[in-house]
């Protein structure tokens, strides 16, 4: 199972984050490229604790249901709901978004399977930090397969 806490895994995002452009064509979904990143952003700020989230009540009811699913070795299908908090409706600055998920997944990774351990997902609840790890990276690739990187 791939992990954002793995250098190899972790390097391979970094390069594919680097390869989006501005004029990319996703391949599925609203968001535009920049849109994406600034989604990125939000999302990992939750395992870094920036963002702190409780779980809400359709995941605490249905959660256990999703959850192997969730953190299964099959990638995120197209077109998934997302919390009202993570979508995006301006056009923020490209570039400015690149750089900030690098730098949040950098300091993800420094942080260390322990330093997200117990944080909470909004639908899921509080996640393990390997667990953490393997949603970081299926979310992450999920947005970059989007728009082909």
């Amino acid at each position: 199972m791939e992990t954002v806490f793995d250098p190899s895994t972790r390097d391979e995002l970094l390069r594919r984050i680097d390869a989006i452009q501005p004029g990319a064509h996703r391949q599925w979904g609203k968001m535009t490229p920049a849109q994406m990143l600034e989604h990125l952003g939000r999302t990992l700020e939750m395992p870094l604790g920036r963002y702190p989230q409780k779980q809400i009540l359709p995941g605490k009811l249905l959660g256990w249901i999703f959850k192997k699913q969730f953190l299964g070795e099959k990638p995120f299908g197209k077109n998934s709901p997302t919390g009202p908090d993570f979508i995006v409706r301006d056009e923020p600055a490209l570039e400015a978004g690149r750089e900030r998920v690098k730098t949040l997944i950098r300091e993800l990774c420094a942080s260390g399977e322990n330093g997200c351990d117990g944080r909470v997902h909004a639908f899921f609840g509080a996640l393990t930090g390997p667990e953490w790890g393997v949603a970081t990276y299926k979310h992450v690739d999920h947005h970059l397969r989007q728009f082909g990187a």
